[in-house]
């Protein structure tokens, strides 16, 4: 992975570059660019994202303007890969486990469930293993480039009671959506229980589930999970989800070889202003969590090692789905196993 001196150092004379274009690349034409994000508005990941739009903005001189979109302002989040294809969109910020119907691979690439332990082993894959390259050549086949992928963090599992060991899990009823993440737990013993967000509080609060999948630590806090379900695993292992900036390949191929380079250095910079903004939240969490009767549940490395191994059936069970979920799945493995977290 770049590290933030090699990443600041690099973003810096991009940056300068842009200021100081000529005055005929200045004229040229303003691009301007509809990009919809999976966020709601006034959400901490929007106001991220919006920075992110702004950031491109100035470091192109205005040559290029992102037009920040809140989840739903145009189409579903569902729905953002065929408003690319189909001219809707010009970009999104979304992720590929929304569209593994469509390629498999999509679902491994954007959340291999169990794998990597924090973001940056993740990064590292997608800069040094190969991984970059496996999410442009799936994003591809449908005219679209994938820029790079942008993560919030950890995720967490708010439960009733504590659930310190993978034993413990077993018989638990837990909201999971349907994929990969679900096909884990159910092997894991889970009893999933697929519902909508909506229901997600109240099924807790009336112990119609235990604990559920949902968001890091601190965007559970803000749903008031931890008001009912007071036993959050965290530091998180589970999921760990990469959504992407991915733009329609008409789009991006307008763009000068500069503007591709800024635009590619500003994703990288979005995607660590993302993980460590999400993360302050988290840590606020951490800080009054005592106070507020909340027990952090924290797996030790052989409980997490369980769990990986139970993943791996299932990524070998979904690699099967297509060539290229194999390609990912064979890739992610390799790269686990150079890091240590798999024998």
């Amino acid at each position: 992975m770049t590290t933030r001196r090699q990443f600041g150092t690099a973003a810096a004379g991009l940056g300068a570059t842009a200021l100081v274009a000529s005055p005929a690349a200045r004229a040229q034409q303003t691009m301007k660019w509809k990009m919809q994000s999976l966020w709601q508005g006034g959400s901490i990941n929007q106001k991220v994202f919006e920075d992110f739009c702004r950031n491109v903005k100035a470091l192109t001189n205005g040559r290029l303007e992102i037009e920040p979109l809140a989840v739903g302002t145009i189409v579903q989040y569902t729905e953002t890969l065929d408003a690319m294809t189909n001219g809707i969109l010009d970009s999104h910020q979304s992720g590929g486990p929304y569209f593994a119907g469509k390629e498999p691979a999509l679902g491994l690439i954007g959340d291999l469930n169990g794998g990597f332990e924090n973001p940056y082993q993740m990064q590292m894959w997608f800069q040094y293993g190969g991984g970059l390259e496996l999410a442009r050549e799936a994003y591809r086949k449908f005219n679209i480039h994938y820029v790079g992928p942008v993560w919030w963090g950890v995720e967490s599992v708010p439960a009733r009671r504590p659930l310190r060991t993978l034993a413990d899990f077993k018989g638990v009823k837990m909201r999971v959506p349907e994929g990969l993440g679900a096909d884990i737990w159910r092997r894991a013993g889970v009893g999933v229980v697929t519902l909508p967000g909506s229901e997600v509080y109240t099924s807790l609060e009336r112990g119609v589930i235990e604990a559920t999948d949902w968001g890091t630590l601190g965007m559970n806090e803000d749903l008031g999970y931890h008001k009912i379900a007071q036993f959050p695993l965290y530091p998180g292992f589970h999921s760990m989800p990469a959504s992407e900036v991915a733009v329609a390949m008409p789009k991006w191929n307008a763009l000068s070889d500069e503007l591709k380079s800024i635009v590619e250095v500003a994703v990288r910079d979005f995607s660590r202003d993302m993980v460590q903004r999400i993360a302050l939240e988290d840590y606020k969490v951490v800080a009054n969590a005592k106070a507020k009767g909340v027990t952090l549940i924290n797996w030790d490395a052989g409980e997490r090692r369980k769990f990986r191994e139970i993943a791996r059936g299932a990524w070998a069970d979904w690699g099967k789905k297509s060539p290229l979920a194999q390609k990912t799945v064979d890739s992610q493995v390799a790269f686990l196993k150079r890091i240590g977290l798999l024998d």
